[in-house]
């Protein structure tokens, strides 16, 4: 499973697509990473804003962060009944800004990475859930992770899960949170689909954090071979090699 994404059209194409009133300025993200600020879409009163948060999600009633672990995603199946989501599907769903995230395919010990995309180039609009985490210090943090649903046959050839994508039409429905009521929200949370998106191999580079730039996107024209170098029994695997983390 993946736990990256980008962020890299201009920030007007987004305010255009989600219709917020601020203004951001923010530069192309190639390689979203977990714990990275992130921004999202939130509805409050019948108005769209943009907001930053940390892509990790700590529920309100969490005492110690310690104790908890990294949780990035949320499956859409569970969200109703898990006590992590249970009062942010109510209240607090959101969007993640996106144009498109990357997905590896196992087979055996290697990962190929594939970026998957909107046919469109445009927005990727990714539903999640939104908290804010009050420490006993009084301080703050906003945090949010995305929801998953099952593969659609295109995401199938790589993996049996993927984020919640949602259609422009279908973003007022899952952001208005005033309604407690959360059935028309959940009939959301489903494969979106298949002609909606495309899937290319990309370079293993994804899989380094410190790599972020539009090289990374550039589709092979075939999956990158592994290459098994030997390793010496004193020698360690590089830190970010297996780091890919669990999104979807």
């Amino acid at each position: 499973m993946c736990g990256r994404y980008s962020i890299v059209l201009a920030p007007e194409a987004y305010r255009e697509f989600f219709e917020y009133s601020e203004t951001p300025n923010f530069p192309a993200r190639y390689n979203v990473a977990p714990t990275q600020p992130v921004p999202i879409v939130i509805e409050e009163n019948g108005r769209r804003s943009f907001k930053l948060v940390r892509w990790g999600f700590l529920p309100g009633w969490l005492k110690d962060p310690k104790d908890f672990p990294l949780v990035i995603n949320a499956r859409g199946e569970t969200l109703e009944t898990k006590p992590a989501f249970k009062a942010a599907v109510k209240r607090r769903r959101c969007v993640f800004l996106a144009d498109g995230f990357y997905e590896w395919r196992r087979e055996g010990r290697d990962k190929t990475p594939f970026l998957i995309r909107m046919r469109t180039r445009g927005p990727m609009p990714v539903a999640g859930l939104w908290e804010t985490y009050s420490a006993p210090d009084g301080s703050e943090i906003d945090t949010a992770a995305i929801v998953t649903t099952d593969a659609n046959g295109v995401l199938a050839a790589v993996h049996d899960r993927m984020p919640v994508i949602l259609s422009q039409e279908e973003l007022r429905l899952w952001l208005d949170a005033s309604d407690e009521d959360t059935k028309a929200a959940m009939r959301l949370v489903r494969p979106c689909p298949e002609d909606w998106l495309d899937l290319v191999p990309v370079s293993s580079r994804v899989n380094k954090v410190e790599n972020d730039d539009a090289g990374l996107q550039e589709p092979l024209a075939e999956p990158e071979e592994k290459v098994v170098v030997p390793k010496r029994k004193s020698a360690r695997a590089a830190p970010d090699d297996d780091a890919q983390g669990s999104l979807f």
